[in-house]
């Protein structure tokens, strides 16, 4: 190969090479202005969230931020009930003998007091009683009688000792079988006077009554004429409403933050305004299956009978202390029924971060989910902050 071709190899290597170099600067240059518009875009995006607003450091001064804390808080729990009569001062009251219905006196809400005749029935177990009491009665003024002719006897030394002790154990029985005839009338409902007039006239009464045995309001009347009745079917219910249950249903998550004698308010909306206090008396053991709460009961008092049973009844349950999360009311901006509040991120710039709150307790928001412990939250001016924040969505 002569001097000449190997000249021309060599100056053509040579331009090979610059062109190659030269096309890498054009890469080189082309890729230059690429991190820019990438770190740009990344700023638009983060600029563009509409839950974060960033302010400058002046307007930043006009906002309070701390750190969410715990906090001992008051539990206030409310919980839907119901006004129910006292079951200490309830009586249910039936027949104490079956007969036929043949008179009713008393109406639910009839004001009645004790030994008061609230229905009568027609029985022959009535008839039957009181025969059975003729019966002990004239055995027993018999065996009276023969115990007198026997101590004449024994006197005039006609009988022995034996046949006097004999008479007289007979009178005892009569006596004896008499008290139990008595006592079954009166159990089926003869006062003492009727029983009386019975034995000095022997003229048999056709009706027994059925009497209330306390004094109260007829809350319940299960009885119609005409029916029969028997032994041990409640007629007729009748309770002093002088003092009357509210019953509440707690939720079984919430069972252990009661406390027997716990201070309970009692609003009815039938009384307006007013406000009963109580104490609670009284926390099941057990969970209703069906409805997965646990029943629980206060006692109030109801002077001028203006709690009737079955009405409505709110129980705001108070004192009860804990340890919670929380965060001021003040923090909490309230927006499509949802609670949030201002975290910081970063320094001059705010996210706006949904929470999970528990009702109002004093002046704090308990909180459930959304935050942690330390935090760092706007705690004053959160009602401006949102503000500014939706004046730079809008812009």
């Amino acid at each position: 190969m002569t001097a000449t071709h190997l000249h021309r190899i060599a100056s053509l290597a040579l331009c090979c090479f610059v062109i190659s170099l030269a096309g890498c600067g054009k890469d080189d240059a082309a890729k230059k202005p690429a991190a820019p518009a990438a770190s740009a875009a990344a700023a638009a995006q983060k600029k563009s969230d509409p839950m974060e607003v960033e302010l400058n450091a002046e307007m930043n001064k006009q906002f309070r931020v701390e750190a969410a804390q715990m906090a001992s808080i008051a539990i206030t729990q409310k919980v839907a009930g119901r006004i129910e009569a006292n079951e200490h001062s309830t009586t249910r009251i039936g027949a104490s003998v079956s007969g036929r219905v043949i008179q009713v006196m008393a109406e639910v809400g009839d004001r009645v007091k004790a030994g008061q005749a609230l229905a009568r029935l027609a029985s022959p177990e009535l008839t039957n009683a009181q025969l059975a009491y003729l019966r002990a009665v004239s055995s027993t003024k018999l065996a009276e009688r023969s115990v007198e002719r026997a101590q004449q006897l024994v006197l005039a030394d006609v009988i022995g000792n034996a046949e006097l002790q004999r008479r007289e154990v007979e009178l005892s029985v009569a006596r004896a079988e008499l008290r139990a005839a008595s006592d079954q009338l009166r159990l089926i409902g003869m006062s003492p006077g009727a029983i009386d007039k019975l034995r000095e006239t022997g003229a048999l009464a056709s009706e027994v009554p059925i009497t209330a045995t306390r004094t109260g309001i007829v809350i319940e009347r299960k009885i119609s004429q005409g029916q029969v009745a028997q032994p041990g079917d409640p007629l007729f219910t009748v309770a002093d409403l002088s003092t009357v249950w509210v019953v509440g249903a707690l939720p079984e998550q919430d069972a252990n933050s009661v406390k027997m004698n716990q201070r309970v308010e009692v609003e009815v909306a039938a009384l307006g305004q007013q406000v009963l206090k109580g104490k609670i008396v009284y926390i099941s053991d057990t969970v209703q299956m069906d409805t997965r709460t646990v029943p629980i009961r206060t006692e109030v008092n109801n002077p001028k009978f203006e709690l009737k049973p079955q009405m409505l009844a709110t129980l705001r349950l108070n004192g009860l202390f804990v340890e919670q999360l929380a965060v001021p009311a003040a923090a909490v901006v309230r927006e499509n029924d949802k609670d949030y509040v201002f975290v910081k991120v970063a320094e001059n710039r705010f996210r706006l971060t949904e929470v999970q709150l528990d009702p109002l307790a004093g002046e704090l928001r308990p909180v459930r989910k959304g935050i942690d412990i330390g935090t760092p939250i706007v705690v004053d001016g959160s009602f401006h902050l949102n503000s500014q924040r939706k004046r730079a969505e809008l812009e």
